[in-house]
């Protein structure tokens, strides 16, 4: 049996542990921007009429688009300001 602190070990280690969906899409939008994210990540919410609400919902609903977003965001944590 794996003692319950292992758990709590490794939710510290995933950088996306505690971060919801909407932190992160607003913390690329502010790095990138929709431009870029509809460049880097392929996808109509970030390229036609882009708004945080219909990316929001379409990420909710799209498993592989949200994905992507957390796989990029993960790329991006350097990139992002301290603090």
């Amino acid at each position: 049996m794996i003692p319950n602190c292992y758990f709590y070990q490794m939710e510290n280690k995933n950088p996306l542990h505690g971060i919801t969906l909407q932190k992160m899409l607003e913390q690329l939008v502010v790095l990138y921007g929709f431009d870029t994210l509809g460049e880097l990540i392929k996808i109509k919410c970030f390229t036609v009429n882009p708004t945080m609400k219909s990316s929001l919902t379409f990420l909710r609903k799209t498993d592989w688009a949200r994905a992507k977003v957390e796989e990029l965001y993960i790329k991006s944590l350097p990139r992002f300001p301290k603090g």
